[in-house]
């Protein structure tokens, strides 16, 4: 083809682009709702759906007539010798109607919509098109007469009554007046129902979202327990809790967030142990912003988030339905998204974020210890590299006499600074940690491991670094290994490098300095009303001592009989002995 007329054809395409684009814009309002209204043309919402939708392979779409429902009245006459049927035409009676289906093919299981609705609507209606539902015998003529009965029963001359009541083989089913609903039911993975002479739908729950299935819990495991996660799909999530909480008290508030993703949201709560306001806060919170879309539930943390400034998240992430719906009981209040296999739980503190499932599973002396192993961890991933950094360049006769030999024959031939060979070493474990996590399973864990010793030895062996840098930097990142939630260790890894630079620039002084800074910090924190550092800071407000019970040392189960200061005040008990005296004990 010559090109004087490819030129032509290719603005002719932009043109009507743009016409499309322009009329998809007038459907819309600034917050991209739908501003057009259901018509009782069917016609006119096809024209809508089409100009939605054009273009869009996955969308299916199909119209089909239900004809003759009621037909015509039959007056039936039979005697010994022969067979007379006489039309009675029936006034009122429409007979045909057009319906129209629309869903989205991948989200959608069209076996739902084929034995629900398709098939009762177009094969076992039809069927009893010529219902006759009153037979009566005539003893003059000996004739039978038998029309179509309850001719004014509305559920049977009314179509729409008919579907809803008695042709539709489904539970889920609910009608829609509004547009904008029924177009995100539709791109939620349901199936819209549109019937000729009605300004409204049927919307008709198919959902089958492409999932994966329950695995193993691989990012917070644990030796005892159960061994399920949470999964991208919000209704999994929430039937996990569902089946750890068997309280007709659970709520489940859902909502949508988001423009453009109108992403699905569960906010789960005890209805008698939450604590007043809490709930509502969240969803003030959750409706502060209007954002285009929303894909994990760490964007809408940051969002409910006051304090953006503050590394600490106050918030607790989980993927273990067993935490959630521990926190729950408690009286805290979880919030699932839709495409996020991670929960919020809230309020949260300092304490919870540094505890682990297993510590309830165990024996109270081996959760203690393990808490206390935690608790130690936390401290050497915050403050060895720091401490060392201070004590052999400021402060080197406070070390005993063998041991600064031994650092000083180490670095006898390292041409760097000791903060600028501990500065090398951290970036460079950083550096594999975050391969690590970017390379496929196997092969990143090789990498983290291997790397480490090849580059580390390297590097000693280069006169880069010390011996004693490398085992410090390493005792540092076991000690972050070892924070149960990821998103604390974070917190952990960033500010080691904060004290790093406060004991660079003044010793112990600054050591002790950083280390306030964020003790203070942390003092002024709050989740959702709850200090962050509670029970440290709140050890005695409103009978707070049995608080102390879940702290570094974590009490028999029978000791913990309250629920923590968070839950409902009039409602705090959780543990009560069956014999009298010793629950007065």
């Amino acid at each position: 083809m010559p090109n004087k007329f490819l030129k032509p054809c290719a603005d002719y395409r932009i043109i009507f682009s743009l016409y499309g684009v322009f009329l998809m814009n007038n459907l819309y309002d600034e917050k991209n709702r739908l501003t057009v209204m259901l018509d009782t043309s069917i016609e006119k919402n096809i024209k809508v759906l089409d100009t939605l939708f054009g273009g869009c392979g996955d969308v299916v779409q199909k119209s089909f007539f239900v004809g003759d429902i009621y037909g015509k009245d039959k007056e039936i006459k039979r005697d010994k010798n022969d067979t007379e049927y006489t039309d009675i035409p029936n006034s009122g009676f429409r007979s045909k109607v057009k319906i129209h289906l629309i869903y989205i093919d991948g989200l959608t299981n069209n076996q739902i919509i084929e034995q629900t609705i398709i098939k009762p609507i177009l094969y076992e209606w039809q069927q009893i098109k010529t219902n006759i539902s009153l037979v009566r015998e005539t003893s003059d003529n000996n004739f039978i007469e038998a029309t179509k009965g309850n001719k004014d029963d509305k559920n049977d001359n009314d179509l729409w009554n008919r579907i809803f009541y008695v042709e539709a083989q489904t539970v889920d089913i609910k009608e829609e007046v509004s547009f904008d609903k029924t177009i995100e039911a539709v791109l939620n993975g349901d199936t819209a129902m549109f019937v000729d002479g009605y300004a409204k739908t049927f919307i008709i729950s198919s959902k089958k979202y492409p999932l994966r299935s329950i695995t193993e819990n691989d990012t917070e495991a644990g030796m005892r327990g159960p061994k399920d996660s949470f999964n991208e799909g919000i209704r999994q999530s929430t039937a996990l809790i569902r089946r750890r909480i068997k309280d007709a008290k659970l709520r489940v508030c859902q909502g949508v967030i988001g423009e453009r993703s109108r992403t699905s949201y569960a906010i789960m709560y005890m209805e008698d142990l939450v604590m007043p306001g809490l709930v509502e806060d969240i969803k003030k919170r959750l409706s502060r912003y209007e954002i285009d879309a929303l894909f994990d539930s760490g964007m809408a943390e940051h969002l409910m988030d006051d304090r953006w400034y503050s590394p600490f998240p106050i918030f607790q992430t989980t993927t273990r339905p067993d935490k959630a719906a521990a926190g729950i009981v408690e009286g805290r209040v979880v919030i699932a998204f839709d495409n996020s296999p991670e929960v919020l739980l809230a309020p949260c503190n300092f304490n919870m974020l540094l505890q682990a499932s297993d510590d309830y599973y165990n024996r109270w002396a081996v959760g203690t210890f393990a808490r206390f192993i935690r608790y130690l961890a936390a401290f050497i991933a915050i403050t060895l590299p720091g401490f060392y950094i201070a004590v052999t360049v400021y402060h080197s006769d406070m070390l005993p006499t063998r041991l600064l030999y031994a650092i000083a024959n180490a670095r006898s031939i390292v041409t760097f600074p000791v903060v600028v060979e501990m500065l090398i070493m951290e970036f460079l474990f950083e550096l594999l940690r975050e391969a690590g996590i970017r390379l496929p399973g196997p092969l990143g864990n090789t990498i983290g491991v291997v790397g480490g010793l090849i580059v580390g030895q390297a590097a000693v062996e280069a006169g880069i670094v010390s011996t004693i840098v490398v085992i410090v930097v390493a005792l540092t990142a076991i000690a972050s290994f070892a924070i149960p939630n990821e998103e604390f260790a974070s917190v952990f890894r960033l500010l080691k490098f904060f004290i790093i630079f406060t004991s660079a620039i003044a010793g112990l002084y600054g050591f002790v300095m950083g280390l306030l800074i964020i003790a203070i910090h942390l003092s002024e924190l709050k989740s959702f009303g709850v200090p962050y550092m509670m029970p440290v800071v709140s050890g005695g407000l409103r009978d707070g001592a049995d608080d102390n019970q879940d702290f570094i040392f974590r009490a028999p189960i029978s000791f913990m009989k309250k629920r923590p200061l968070w839950a409902r005040w009039d409602n705090r008990v959780r543990l009560r002995c069956n014999n009298v005296e010793e629950d007065k004990k």
